[in-house]
């Protein structure tokens, strides 16, 4: 059985492939059963799409993948905090949990300026861990910016 580590290490090296692209460096990775279902990085700029963020590619190719829309009993493992966007498609998605690794203090919806998995209104409910591989998953960020600056 592979951890959350292994998933996010994986997630990681999908974030690699955002940052030679030129993307801001987050990856994406679906699971279930110890399978992957989905991939993806951040593609916006490539792609043309301010809605191509890691999280939302990987959920379209696993509803290509799996020819549904939902998406229960899986784990999302993604490199940062997800936005109030990704946050709401994996609700609408039905993931069953999400995994992430670091926080996002201007953007984050996990914890970091709000939970907006725990708003009652929600007709599913997102299990939500933080912090997995928090310093690899910081520092690929940092480093891109700094070249960036």
């Amino acid at each position: 059985m592979k951890d959350d580590s292994y998933w996010m290490k994986h997630a990681l090296s999908l974030a690699v492939q955002a940052s030679e692209s030129g993307e801001v460096p987050v990856g994406a990775v679906l699971v279930s059963d110890n399978q992957i279902i989905a991939e993806g990085w951040n593609q916006p700029i490539g792609l043309h799409d301010p809605t191509a963020h890691a999280e939302v590619v990987t959920l379209r190719k696993a509803g290509q993948a799996l020819a549904n829309y939902r998406l229960p009993g899986t784990t999302l493992y993604v490199t940062l905090e997800p936005c109030a966007m990704c946050a709401s498609a994996m609700i609408h998605a039905r993931i069953e949990r999400l995994v992430y690794g670091a926080k996002d203090p201007r953007a984050g919806v996990a914890e970091s300026v709000t939970n907006l998995y725990a708003e009652p209104w929600h007709n599913h409910f997102v299990a939500v861990e933080g912090g997995v591989l928090a310093e690899p998953c910081g520092q690929i960020l940092k480093d891109f910016f700094k070249q960036r600056r």
